[in-house]
């Protein structure tokens, strides 16, 4: 009877001390550096013809690009996102002046008492859908946060100190999820303007041009309900939104596609027409989907 008790009190001990232990183990959402082939090797194993174009991608990256490191970024519907905003981050890339001139914390107000934009009210806030009334309150609490976050990480002179705070940032799910919905607003925010800009034949970025000629996309309102509503939940940002991206953070993002390797389209720049002073980061993809961050060494 007592080796029966005895047992029971060292299964209830560790069943307490391992619950304790993933409960403390961090969530990171963008994982450590690793070596680039290693990597490889492990994601794309046997013989087929795609596995093998993609180990020979990898390794032109590795020797004749010289990078030699990427850091694996989560793989759900904010992908794109994440692997965006952790390099503005993680550089102290400063934040848009567009942004500072404009007080993106009022932007959902000017929508909705100036341009009389009360559909932004079905906003969707990824896996938490349709806000209502209190879209307004939730916005800007995420444009807030983002604000905040960004000035925090600027602030931030040392390398290793950011290192550090992108460590507990990217653990958090409930802040990080705050940040690109805010971003998918400041997205929605430049759609509405250029369409504007638009009716009133003023001259737009390019991409905008092709943005709107999509049947699902023809206006900012068809543009919310059929693509960035779902951002986050069911499905994540298009390639070709990386252009929106960039114009909103005045960034150069260029981005390696593995899978167009050894064509013109293997090294691609969003958008074409950025600006030269904009900072630049680098993407790489596998897929079209889901993106990792390669390590440059500068």
């Amino acid at each position: 009877m007592m080796w029966q008790h005895f047992k029971a009190f060292i299964s209830l001990w560790c069943s307490i001390s391992c619950q304790g232990h993933f409960k403390n183990k961090r969530n990171l959402s963008v994982n450590a550096e690793v070596d680039m082939l290693s990597y490889c090797s492990k994601k794309w194993k046997g013989e087929a013809l795609n596995a093998k174009q993609m180990r020979k991608a990898y390794e032109d990256v590795y020797w004749k690009h010289n990078i030699k490191t990427l850091q694996a970024v989560k793989e759900d519907n904010y992908c794109m996102l994440r692997a965006v905003m952790f390099q503005v981050f993680n550089q102290a890339i400063p934040f848009p002046g567009w942004m500072k001139e404009k007080d993106i914390l009022k932007l959902p107000e000017k929508l909705l008492y100036s341009q009389g934009c009360n559909w932004i009210q079905q906003f969707s806030f990824g896996p938490e859908k349709y806000a209502g009334s209190k879209v307004y309150q939730k916005l800007r609490s995420c444009l807030e946060l983002f604000k905040n976050e960004w000035v925090y990480f600027c602030a931030s002179k040392e390398q290793m100190e950011r290192n550090k705070m992108c460590r507990s940032f990217f653990s958090d799910d409930t802040r990080q999820n705050k940040v690109y919905e805010a971003l998918k607003f400041i997205m929605l925010y430049l759609v509405i303007e250029a369409h504007e800009n638009l009716k009133d034949e003023e001259q737009i970025p390019s991409f905008f041009h092709l943005l709107f000629s999509q049947d699902t996309c023809a206006d900012p309102l068809s543009y919310m309900m059929n693509h960035l509503n779902m951002v986050g939940d069911t499905i994540g940002l298009e390639k070709g939104e990386l252009c929106l991206v960039g114009y909103a953070l005045e960034l150069k993002i260029k981005v390696l596609h593995l899978t167009k390797y050894n064509t013109r389209n293997f090294e691609m720049i969003y958008p074409a027409d950025h600006k030269r002073e904009w900072h630049e980061i680098t993407l790489m993809t596998d897929d079209n989907r889901y993106y990792n961050i390669p390590v440059i060494v500068k």
